[in-house]
């Protein structure tokens, strides 16, 4: 999931007691708690919306979702630069919330037009653009220069984020269910939608109720009078930017020369900055750019939960989860992506002790060794995808693999994207590191877009329904996928000696 804080340039302010730290962040985290109900809330629906009720082939819908998600991905990368430098850090927190709102309360509207729906994901883009990193960077503010205090309060931001997505994902499938049962039309996926853009207007309230506890904290344009010029260039470069991620998500093949435009654009970031660099920089980053690549083939892998996975859920698991011949519960297929969320809050507690163990044992693996046994993981993970057709009843999976699966997902989700943001922070100058940080995620947002184009390997034809047809395609992406994450193990394993050279010569430069 995309969840990450953003490091930025905030300025400096007086030490506050430590009960306002806690006021201060429990009203960041909060607001950051209904963000995430509302995007993964739509996110658990978007897929199934396209393809069941827009009647999009399932090659069109993975391939717009994708796109949407590297737009979503980027869009922080300029959102961060806005905050820090025009508007102010908190000014952006607030407006991208109700952009944010905005955006999900348009795709409640009760219409099936995919121009409709494409701009609507186009606010989101923008909204989440100016959210995410100006968000995060306010936690980051609130703990300046007490860095015990500032891991605790991020693990609890996670935590947060989980919580928020977690429920969001259970909910909003089972309302959208019940609407279209109750009244009917397809009125069901707009009620869930809408109850995203309602989550964030709770938010808000809370935010405008909670305001005084962050007063102190922002970047230099907070402290300063609202600049009205500033403001309106920036709502009009988010219509502009609106209008351009509708276009990109309409017609394809713009979308794939946008992705293959902004991996270009990446490389050639990373190949200026180590040849601009100082001789004693140039080994962290290049470390950091062997790390990032590593990061982007993971996110391949990760894109797979929102778009062939849970296709997969849809046509080939038996959503009824039992024990011992005694039926306790039945799932949508929407609500088994909140497996995600919950694995991450049972498992990140239970990691960050074995990281504590072994550090102290002087054991504690490098993030390169992390990064392989990540992706080891991951591969347990999709060929117990795979291997599930061997024991399917008429087509459909036992939905106690697809929790196994996710199990061993989230792990390698925790090796791997969890240390994304130590790694910049390890191997890049500070004087890099916001730039470095929006160049990581314009990385990762053209990972997802590959993502869908990975998933369309299981594409199904709408004729085809089938269970016992349609259930030998996703196995076999499946498959091919834990074979490929193993290919990504021994990759990162053979590059385990330069990862080592790299990191020894960072260490005797600092």
């Amino acid at each position: 999931m995309a969840r990450h804080p953003y490091q930025g340039e905030i300025l400096k302010t007086e030490t506050i007691p430590a009960v306002t730290q806690t006021r201060s962040f429990t009203t960041v985290a909060l607001i950051e708690l209904w963000e995430r109900f509302g995007y993964y809330g739509m996110q658990a629906l978007i897929i199934y919306f396209m393809v069941e009720r827009l009647g999009f082939e399932d090659s069109r819908a993975n391939l717009v979702w994708g796109a949407a998600a590297a737009l979503i991905y980027v869009a922080p990368a300029i959102g961060g630069w806005i905050g820090d430098k025009v508007l102010g850090t908190k000014r952006c927190m607030y407006l991208g919330a109700m952009i944010l709102s905005v955006g999900y309360a348009l795709m409640a509207v009760p219409t099936d037009s995919t121009w409709f729906l494409f701009s609507s994901l186009g606010v989101i883009v923008v909204g989440n653009g100016l959210f995410k990193p100006n968000t995060a960077n306010l936690v980051r503010k609130i703990y300046e220069g007490d860095d015990s205090k500032i891991d605790s309060a991020f693990t609890i931001y996670y935590m947060a984020v989980n919580v928020g997505s977690t429920v969001s994902m259970l909910a909003t499938p089972w309302i959208k269910d019940y609407v279209n049962a109750t009244y009917g039309d397809g009125l069901g996926w707009h009620a869930a939608f809408a109850v995203c853009s309602v989550g964030l207007v709770l938010g808000l309230l809370n935010l405008m109720l909670m305001r005084k506890t962050i007063d102190h904290i922002g970047s230099l344009p907070d402290q300063l009078p609202l600049n009205v010029g500033k403001l309106a260039m920036v709502l009009a470069g988010g219509l502009l930017a609106i209008a351009l991620s509708a276009v990109i998500l309409q017609y394809q093949a713009l979308a794939k020369a946008f992705v293959y435009l902004a991996g270009v654009v990446v490389l050639g970031i990373f190949a200026y900055l180590i040849k601009m660099s100082e001789p004693s920089e140039r080994a962290g980053l290049t470390a950091a750019l062997v790390l990032t690549l590593q990061t982007v083939f993971f996110f391949i892998f990760y894109q797979q939960m929102s778009t062939s996975l849970s296709l997969f859920a849809l046509r080939n698991v038996d959503l009824n989860f039992n024990l011992m011949g005694t039926h306790l519960f039945t799932w949508s297929p929407a609500q088994f992506q909140a497996l995600n969320a919950i694995w991450i809050m049972v498992l990140s507690p239970v990691l960050a002790w074995t990281y504590t163990v072994a550090g102290r044992a002087g054991r504690d693996l490098s993030i390169a060794a992390k990064f392989a046994v990540g992706f080891a993981v991951v591969a347990a993970g999709f060929f117990a995808y795979g291997a599930a057709g061997s024991f399917a009843v008429n087509g459909l999976t036992s939905s106690w693999i697809m929790i196994a699966g996710y199990g061993l997902y989230s792990l390698g989700e925790l090796l791997v994207s969890g240390l994304g943001l130590a790694m910049i922070a390890r191997y890049v100058p500070a004087r890099m590191g916001g730039f470095m940080m929006g160049a990581y995620f314009v990385a990762v947002g053209i990972s997802q877009y590959l993502g869908g184009v990975v998933a369309n390997l299981a594409s199904i034809p709408r004729d085809l329904t089938d269970p016992l047809l349609t259930l030998p395609i996703y196995t076999s992406l499946f498959n091919k996928l834990g074979i490929a994450a193993i290919v990504c193990t021994f990759i990162a394993l053979a590059a385990l000696p330069l990862m080592r050279r790299l990191t020894a010569t960072h260490h005797s430069h600092q």
